[in-house]
């Protein structure tokens, strides 16, 4: 087992990375930039070493910084969480090349589905179903280009290779539109992502985003558990998930269920991972990969009973899955609600001193948060300041706790957005399940 965790990251993630280590015997270093003196994980890890200002790009963005913090503290492995420098291929290598072990998978691997042209390629060898597309990124000739739109069928969206988080996409509605559309696509890509490389994809118009959680130890095993549906978003980002997805044709879901697993095998996968999905019609259309543990993990750990960050730790520690396909068992149904500090009509960020805390609780109630009373949440940063989760024996019995649950949750001194939260799960439609991935925002009038 590792004996040492570095945690390259803030928040609620950070904690909850440390406390699986805690439970696994594993000693924590802390890093934090000058504004996170104060975050709870700091406060319990065994060690905390601050490295550098508020600023991302000089702290959580650093990358000799966190390297020289893992040699200081003689840490064994560093733990990326999510977002910063999780998906970030160059830094696993230099992580490993400075004799550390990089928890998640290897920097071949995350370059490999962090490219969208060639994640779909592998994808498609592997046998996983994708968007009817360009295979491969668009050349410079117009005429081939005006052929593999005729080919896909209209609508169609260009995509930058690169991108991710909504950014680098653009909707074609006719032929008169596309060239232009492909050349600002282009330059954008390149502007935000330092590569110009787009390609083509048909346009689904009502699809659900259903996603396909992994486990892989990189020695042949691995296993999926089940699926979650993420599709009410707002500006690509996710707002509720719900696992397991409702209303999906079986066989269909079987179907994916299986590709993903011989996908990981097939890519040789190393860790947690997930297959997102676009799905429309009783048909699934993969969009790309994550390679890092998800913000929404929780609704999957709720109905599988699976702790996916304990498994993150003991795969990085050399050891096979604790756990067969045969053993994991699906088991009621879980919601999440994301809350962040940001006012709940205007989306503004509510930066500030948490007068007052108290989480919710009860049977089947999860409260994901590193906030206490007292707390100031920083400007700095993304505005997350936790995840309510419920469990239920059936979908309404976990969608009548998260009523009561957000009625309980108490955040004074900032604006959250948990009254958008509250209007959601009493919404008619999405009470039955199914919305698409546009419901949400033609509801918030966007």
């Amino acid at each position: 087992m590792l004996d040492k965790v570095l945690i390259a990251n803030r928040g609620e993630i950070a904690l909850r990375i440390l406390r699986a280590c805690k439970e696994l015997g594993i000693r924590t270093v802390a890093v934090h930039s000058k504004a996170d003196r104060e975050l709870m994980h700091v406060r319990l890890a065994d060690e905390a070493v601050c490295i550098g200002p508020a600023a991302s790009a000089q702290s959580y963005l650093n990358i000799p910084a966190l390297i020289s913090a893992a040699e200081v503290t003689d840490s064994s492995a560093i733990h990326p969480g999510y977002g910063f420098l999780s998906e970030n291929a160059d830094f696993a290598e230099q992580v490993e090349r400075s004799g550390f072990t990089f928890i998640g998978p290897r920097a071949e691997t995350i370059r490999l589905m962090g490219d969208k042209v060639s994640a779909i390629a592998a994808m498609k060898k592997a046998g996983v179903p994708t968007v009817p597309g360009s295979n491969g990124p668009l050349g410079d000739d117009e005429g081939e280009i005006l052929a593999t739109a005729r080919r896909i069928g209209y609508p169609v969206i260009i995509k930058a290779a690169a991108g991710g988080g909504g950014r680098g996409m653009r909707v074609v509605h006719a032929e008169g539109h596309l060239l232009s559309a492909v050349t600002v696509t282009r330059t954008e890509a390149h502007s935000a992502f330092g590569d110009g490389t787009v390609y083509m994809e048909k346009f689904l118009e009502k699809p659900r985003h259903v996603e396909v959680q992994v486990l892989a130890d990189g020695q042949g095993n691995a296993i999926h558990l089940y699926d979650r549906d993420c599709s009410l978003q707002r500006r690509h980002q996710k707002v509720l998930e719900e696992a397991p997805a409702p209303g999906l044709d079986p066989d269909a879901r079987a179907q994916v269920l299986k590709a993903c697993t011989d996908a990981c095998i097939e890519i040789g996968y190393r860790g947690a991972g997930t297959f997102e999905f676009l799905y429309e019609d009783g048909q699934f259309f993969f969009i790309e990969m994550n390679t890092r543990v998800q913000v929404e993990h929780p609704v999957t750990e709720m109905v599988t009973g699976v702790d996916i960050v304990r498994e993150q730790l003991r795969i990085a520690s050399g050891l096979p899955l604790s756990i067969t396909q045969d053993e994991v068992e699906l088991n009621g149904h879980a919601f999440e609600c994301r809350i962040n500090a940001e006012d709940a009509r205007t989306f503004m960020p509510s930066p500030g001193k948490v007068t007052l805390y108290h989480p919710p609780g009860g049977l089947g109630v999860r409260m994901d948060s590193h906030v206490y009373t007292g707390y100031s949440v920083p400007p700095h940063y993304d505005s997350l300041i936790g995840k309510l989760i419920t469990w239920g024996a059936d979908r309404e019995t976990a969608l009548t706790r998260m009523r009561n649950a957000l009625d309980e949750l108490l955040v004074e001194g900032i604006k959250t957005n948990t009254d958008l939260h509250k209007d959601l799960v009493r919404d008619g439609y999405f009470q039955q399940g199914g919305v698409n991935i546009h419901y949400l925002e033609k509801k918030l009038g966007l």
